[in-house]
């Protein structure tokens, strides 16, 4: 498809982008890392950004201005089998999606998954003649943890989701997803054509070390985990595979982040004599987060639900070497032996295994790792991201060097 050639950057007026979260803060997850700083960029850009995103707790639907954009939050209802996640019912927001387009008028709509808000703003777009560029973040192996069925139902479902996204996403001008296996598998399982990849982006400075900056390691090698405590992030592989590595190593863990599956770990670390060197931050601040990238000697991701990893592309952006399940996206951010290294899918002996290889090396080769990740993940700049989805917005295709 052949599209018109952008204007001077000097004669484009400023657009009115309207974006549909199912997911946004204080949600802590990768989709709402990622809708915060799509609209903090477009802002800083001198756009006007509205987003819909559910309320996080009981009320009615209000607005709200923020730095980043004027959020709408539509009232929600709680789900038993998830901490935080709140859904809404259609019955009660369509109308007021519906006034909410009246009131913002946008020029685009960006939606960022197909599920309520997100469908039925796309509904509200397409019926109104409004460019509508898509956005999927999930996988419907996602929602295993938090459906309290048997597999063969979970599949079932799993079938009906990758229907619906096609059904919803296929109305789209543009469909995007972070990484290319994500969108390899939207046209098989979702049978929709034409999907970009496009990452999500993340200010690669912002974890690189300052100049003139100490940062106090600890006394002993240190892995890093940082993420949600959920079921399909496999902490417990890493907490086993920490006890499987060599006594004499004195391998530490920290734990970044909150979730569901937290007591469980706490049990497996007591029970497994861990306690003296494993240690849970809890939800940190994006600084105490930033100290604890740059601190580790090794970073790991062993979830198998992973459609890119914002949190592994900051560490390596602190030039941390990663240690990965080898699944979903994970493999594209591993130079096996170069940055670091990928292990078998729940396979907590493999995984002890890579993680000695890396902290059993000298200090000048994990730098050297450490380098290379800080490398790899250059091309992930947000810049790049929000160039092109800029673009998007206006109906221009980027050019496939810039994706």
């Amino acid at each position: 498809m052949t599209m018109p050639a952008p204007e001077p950057e000097t004669t484009q007026r400023p657009l009115t982008i309207l974006v549909g979260a199912d997911t946004y803060p204080p949600h802590v997850n990768g989709a709402a890392q990622f809708g915060y700083r799509l609209a903090r960029g477009m802002t800083a850009r001198g756009h006007s950004v509205h987003i819909v995103a559910g309320r996080s707790e009981k009320g009615r639907s209000y607005t709200e201005t923020r730095p980043e954009a004027v959020v709408h939050r539509l009232r929600s209802h709680s789900v038993p089998t998830h901490e935080y996640f709140r859904i809404v019912f259609p019955w009660e927001v369509k109308k007021e999606i519906a006034l909410l387009f009246d009131h913002v008028q946008p020029d685009v709509v960006h939606i960022q998954s197909h599920y309520m808000i997100g469908e039925h703003v796309l509904y509200e777009a397409v019926r109104r003649g409004i460019r509508v560029v898509a956005t999927n973040h999930f996988m419907p192996e996602n929602l295993n943890p938090f459906l309290p069925f048997p597999q063969w139902f979970k599949d079932i479902i799993g079938r009906i989701s990758w229907k619906d996204m096609g059904k919803v996403m296929g109305q789209a001008d543009v469909v995007t997803t972070p990484t290319p296996l994500a969108a390899k598998a939207m046209h098989e399982h979702a049978f929709l054509r034409e999907v970009i990849p496009l990452s999500n982006g993340i200010d690669v400075a912002a974890y690189e070390q300052r100049p003139g900056e100490e940062i106090r390691r600890n006394p002993y090698p240190t892995v890093l985990f940082a993420g949600r405590l959920a079921e399909e992030k496999h902490v417990d592989v890493l907490i086993e595979a920490i006890a499987k590595t060599p006594v004499e190593l004195d391998v530490h863990l920290e734990i970044v982040g909150g979730g569901e599956v937290r007591p469980a770990l706490e049990t497996l670390v007591d029970r497994l004599g861990l306690r003296q060197r494993v240690r849970f931050l809890g939800l940190a601040p994006d600084e105490e987060l930033r100290s604890a990238y740059l601190r580790a000697d090794l970073f790991c991701m062993p979830g198998t639900a992973e459609l890119q990893s914002l949190v592994t592309l900051e560490a390596m952006s602190a030039s941390t070497p990663v240690v990965l399940a080898d699944a979903m996206a994970l493999p594209h951010l591993v130079r096996e032996g170069e940055n670091g290294y990928l292990f078998r899918p729940n396979d907590a002996a493999d995984l002890a295994e890579k993680i000695t290889a890396v902290l059993g090396q000298p200090a000048d080769e994990r730098r050297r790792m450490g380098a290379e990740s800080h490398r790899m993940v250059q091309k992930h700049g947000i810049k790049a991201t929000l160039d092109t989805f800029e673009s998007l917005y206006r109906g221009v295709e980027p050019a496939p060097e810039a994706l």
